[in-house]
């Protein structure tokens, strides 16, 4: 092939002096450490052992990654690029155009959370053969990266709370069946979440299922709701079918208020906060969502005592819709995922928050929704085409719904302040006419022992047991109690891997090192609680009724 100065009408190289041309935008690059540069379209490689160089003086921890769209010119690069850059540990050349192969790429060469940014290097002109696409790979990530350190950040902050959560949750595994067990079969499913548009849908069911709201029995349709949504519907007597439940802080305690063992049935995070998940007197249903990897996980896995998993989605909501999906094959319609606020409302009438705000007006004071005069806000369109407030936050979790359930024929959206969430949008009159719908109901609900009860609780038994002989060891190792070699040590550790998964310097799936005395001596004072609470939790289930 000849060398590609122009193609497609596209000039690639300079026709003068193109070596040295691309060593000068080596020399123009202001170098970052812990930087990912992105060098798309890379030709001939020139320039990038001049900028390798600068980066081993000036960034030791940066590294190169090269794409090639184009499968001629990537056999051109892999054919001509030299030899002292592709042996390079900081140089990756690739072809992979797709955003998860290619963020699996990125950590699968370099590890996870070796970057903290991503910038992009134009060595050549041959970017603009696929200039969307290179900026969107560009964009995923840059996006990837955020999130991994965003999930750190999560982790290091509330890793502990949803271990132990988990442990205190423990005997929810034999008493609550599986969100498996949840069939809608093919009736339709309302799934409501907290934001202010819910007011114009509870208002329409009002009118229109006077007569079936409270008595799920007799409707045609099924509701899923987020658990900041049961004391507006306990008001208005309307009993959903399942309401989620996910906070593992004690924020959400105020929506349960009132609805002390009410009938209605709850799908429950293993990792929420236990008084949360035994408010309610219904049939309760588990799932996990699993928050990193930890060993604990494959443990319970074996033992079948682990829960159905579902994705974190950041979002109590979205974790509703997905509950949603996988119960039944009926149209899903959506009301109240705002992800967008009023100057006035932050959550629909009725809510905890929103009574606070009527309980502080006065003829001196109107209600005011501080989040929307907040500094992250910003002015957003709704799918009406109603100017509304958001904030980063709520937008990336549109961005995450739109991402997961976008463009799925049986979701619908229903249309008010709400921002466009990638799903069709149907007006009220639409959305009651779908729920009004004759359909075959599906699921039974009544409270019921779950399956296999009493061989799940001595499976428990046995776990909590293990685990507790592990924590002694480890104590008494640490302590000098008991002499044990490295490779015991590390074992133990790595096994019981929840006690340190949250610290910042090893969260996020990095290995522990046992030879820190940092490390040891933060991991001694994680063991005394934990072994407390999994010693109460033993005699818990030995003795529960089930």
């Amino acid at each position: 092939m000849e060398q590609p100065f122009v193609r497609n009408g596209i000039t690639l190289l300079s026709p003068h002096d193109p070596v040295r041309r691309c060593e000068k935008t080596a020399d123009a690059v202001a170098i970052k450490d812990r930087t990912l540069y992105f060098c798309p379209s890379p030709l001939y490689g020139w320039g990038v052992a001049r900028f390798l160089s600068l980066l081993e003086k000036e960034a030791p921890g940066s590294g190169v990654l090269c794409i090639e769209a184009d499968p001629e010119l990537y056999e051109l690069s892999l054919k001509n690029i030299e030899a002292c850059v592709t042996g390079n540990s900081k140089f990756r050349i690739t072809n992979i155009t797709q955003a998860e192969e290619l963020l699996a790429f990125v950590n699968d060469n370099w590890g996870a959370r070796i970057f903290r940014r991503v910038e992009i290097i134009r060595f050549t002109g041959g970017w603009r053969l696929s200039a969307d696409l290179y900026d969107s790979l560009c964009e995923t990530l840059r996006n990837g990266i955020a999130s991994d350190w965003s999930n750190v950040l999560t982790l290091t902050k509330l890793g502990r709370l949803y271990i132990r959560n988990a442990f205190r949750n423990l005997d929810l595994i034999h008493q609550y069946n599986s969100i498996t067990e949840i069939s809608f079969g093919d009736s339709p499913v309302l799934v409501m979440g907290a934001g202010p548009s819910l007011d114009e849908t509870l208002d329409a069911l009002a009118e229109c299922f006077a007569d079936t709201l409270g008595d799920p029995g007799k409707r045609a349709f099924r509701i899923v709701c987020v658990d900041t949504c049961l004391g507006v519907l306990k008001e208005r007597d309307i009993k959903p079918d399942i309401a989620v439940i996910l906070e593992s802080q004690h924020w959400n305690l105020n929506d349960f208020i009132g609805c002390k063992g009410w009938e209605v049935s709850a799908a429950a995070d293993l990792s929420a906060l236990p008084q949360s998940t035994r408010v309610l007197g219904g049939q309760g249903f588990l799932f996990m969502t699993p928050w990193t990897n930890l060993r604990v996980f494959k443990r319970l896995r074996e033992k079948k005592l682990l829960p159905a998993g579902i994705e974190p989605l950041g979002s109590v909501g979205l974790t509703a819709v997905e509950i949603a999906r996988r119960a039944g094959s009926g149209k899903i319609i959506i009301s109240g995922l705002d992800f967008s606020y009023t100057a006035d409302k932050y959550h629909t009438r009725g809510t905890p928050g929103h009574r606070a705000a009527l309980n502080t007006q006065s003829r001196f004071k109107r209600i005011v929704n501080k989040a929307a005069f907040g500094d992250y806000s910003f002015a957003a369109v709704s799918k009406s085409g109603i100017s509304v407030k958001s904030d980063p936050v709520m937008r990336h979790y549109r961005d995450l719904f739109e991402q997961e359930f976008g463009g799925t024929e049986r979701i619908f959206d229903i249309e008010g302040s709400g921002l466009p969430l990638g799903a069709r949008t149907l007006s009220i009159e639409e959305a009651v006419n779908v729920l009004s719908q004759e359909q075959r109901v599906s699921g039974n609900f009544q409270k019921r022992k779950y399956k296999g009860a009493e061989e799940k609780k001595q499976e428990l038994n046995f776990f909590t047991g293990n685990e507790m002989e592990m924590l002694e060891e480890l104590k008494d190792i640490l302590t000098g109690g008991k002499a044990a070699d490295k490779r015991r040590l590390g074992f133990i550790i790595d096994e019981c891997d929840y006690l340190w998964a949250h610290f910042p310097d090893f969260a996020g799936g990095l290995n522990a090192d046992i030879d820190n005395l940092s490390f040891l001596k933060r991991l001694r004072a994680e063991l005394d609680p934990m072994i407390d609470l999994l010693s109460a939790k033993q005699p818990a289930l030995r003795t529960d009724s089930g």
